[in-house]
């Protein structure tokens, strides 16, 4: 499955323990990555500081749902099991 364009869940419901450009302790879950835009896009989406992390995400239809609302909770939903 292709990555939704304007979804972000997944730079919003989990969290990252890597450092990433401008939060040097990485993103807790539930809060907004500074690199994602307005839109729901990734700043550094092809850029060479885009967190390995962030490279290894595949879309798939369990972890996604059917949009935005429902891959933040399905998400969230795996963050707080795998915690």
């Amino acid at each position: 499955m292709e990555c939704r364009v304007g979804c972000g869940a997944c730079c919003i419901a989990p969290s990252i323990s890597s450092p990433i450009p401008g939060m040097p302790t990485g993103k807790p879950a539930g809060v907004r990555c500074i690199h994602l835009s307005a839109e729901y896009l990734c700043a550094l989406f092809g850029l060479p500081e885009r967190p390995s992390v962030c490279l290894g995400f595949r879309a798939e239809e369990s972890t996604c749902g059917e949009g935005r609302e429902s891959a933040v909770r399905i998400l969230g939903w795996l963050e707080q099991v795998t915690a």
